[in-house]
């Protein structure tokens, strides 16, 4: 690159000053939302226009989340939610990427399992959890029983549909070409299916933190949900929105990090592409 083409020294690039002015304004307006927020949980029961003994002020329920954050058992709590909701991801992550793969690239087996698949997938996850307790009792495997069969349906049925989107051209190139199963497992369909698969990680992550969470209420086996059930049968209310902000802030990390995995992920691809160039 000669002198004259070369960009002046100090000026920052188009898109760079662009895309950081776009991040600065939505932090800008995400924060002006939560205090929009917060302001008017305040003022509701501050007005009276709520019953503050069931909807107490923001102010006493920051305060007791903070002294929630300086308590170990609230870590624990977390560190219980946390470890049935990774453990329920992981094994339904898994069992799905093989179970979907090998059903989509068998055409036999897709049509042979689409009425058994639309007859469990609508099922309620909570309409397992008297079997799973009689099955387990109240631990965390009774846990994971809605966890993952929640879970397991979101990335299943992404893998299924981004298997079924290959190309007809391009697997009718890999059998000319004579590249065997396994190579077109790892050349073809995998990054087909790919940005299903992410996506659908992306839903089960959720899902699974919601059955977690939902598990330690209804099981009662420790953590956030349990948590959550003891501080409203003792009526502390604070206490239940403190709990409740702690999910919602995991749920937001959780998120965060599997928004960031994507991009990463899939940078390649025309979605991700176009999303950061917008």
């Amino acid at each position: 690159m000669n002198a004259a083409s070369a960009p002046p020294e100090g000026r920052a690039h188009p898109a760079g000053g662009s895309r950081s002015r776009r991040v600065v304004q939505q932090t800008l307006l995400g924060a002006a939302g939560v205090a929009g927020l917060l302001l008017l949980w305040q003022l509701l029961p501050t007005t009276g226009l709520v019953n503050p003994a069931h909807f107490p002020e923001a102010t006493s329920v920051l305060a007791r989340f903070g002294t929630d954050l300086l308590d170990l058992e609230f870590w624990r709590n977390v560190g219980r939610t946390l470890a049935s909701w990774g453990i329920g991801l992981l094994v339904s992550t898994v069992a799905a990427l093989v179970a979907g793969t090998v059903v989509g690239m068998v055409p036999f087996l897709r049509r042979a399992t689409h009425t058994l698949v639309e007859f469990l997938r609508p099922i309620p996850s909570v309409a397992l959890i008297p079997l799973a307790v009689l099955s387990f009792g109240i631990t965390m495997e009774a846990a994971l029983v809605i966890i993952v069969f929640a879970s397991f349906w979101q990335v299943f049925v992404q893998v299924l549909y981004g298997v079924a989107d290959i190309d007809a051209v391009a697997r009718d190139t890999a059998r000319s070409y004579g590249l065997g199963r396994r190579a077109q497992l790892l050349r073809l369909v995998l990054p087909t299916a790919l940005p299903y698969l992410v996506t659908g990680l992306r839903l089960a992550a959720s899902v699974a933190l919601i059955l977690a969470v939902t598990a330690e209420m209804t099981i009662g086996n420790p953590g956030l949900g349990n948590a959550l059930m003891l501080s409203y049968s003792n009526g502390d209310q604070a206490g239940v929105f403190a709990v409740v902000i702690a999910t919602g802030l995991i749920g937001l990390v959780v998120n965060l990090i599997f928004g960031a995995v994507e991009r990463r992920a899939l940078f390649w691809h025309q979605s991700v592409r176009s999303e950061d160039s917008a």
